[in-house]
């Protein structure tokens, strides 16, 4: 099997670079972090030998207790317990007028959300057929 001569490929010939001038890159310079040191004298502070200083009582450290928890007071009058019968269980009631107060609260809340959302669907109902008249309106 003759194979013959290599096949010829052909090629681009590229045009040279333009010249540009070669970049000046500068070398980064940083600044080093510098303190002042902090002296701290010792716990045990002394004068140095030879010199007398001031001599003071060294006064006794009492260490503070601790303080007890605080506790959470209850107030007696708005707490009434309640035996439910034939069982061992007791449970906690409040007076009426925080019960009066939970109550009229809740009421005051439903009503006003039931009235909001009645008041809203009717004005969407409403105001439906003008928003549409007025988007054909706009298109023509």
């Amino acid at each position: 099997m003759d194979l013959g001569e290599p096949p010829v490929l052909p090629s681009i010939r590229l045009p040279e670079p333009p010249p540009l001038p070669r970049p000046v890159l500068e070398v980064p310079r940083a600044t080093l972090p510098s303190y002042k040191p902090l002296v701290v004298p010792p716990n045990d502070l002394r004068p140095p030998p030879g010199i007398q200083g001031n001599e003071e009582k060294e006064e006794k450290k009492e260490e503070p207790k601790p303080a007890p928890p605080p506790s959470i007071p209850t107030p007696p009058d708005q707490i009434r317990y309640i035996d439910i019968p034939g069982t061992d269980i007791t449970v906690p009631l409040p007076t009426n007028e925080i019960l009066a107060t939970a109550t009229t609260t809740a009421t005051v809340s439903v009503a006003a959300t039931l009235t909001a959302t009645a008041v809203f669907k009717r004005t969407v109902s409403v105001l439906k057929p003008v928003i549409k008249k007025l988007l054909t309106k706009k298109k023509q």
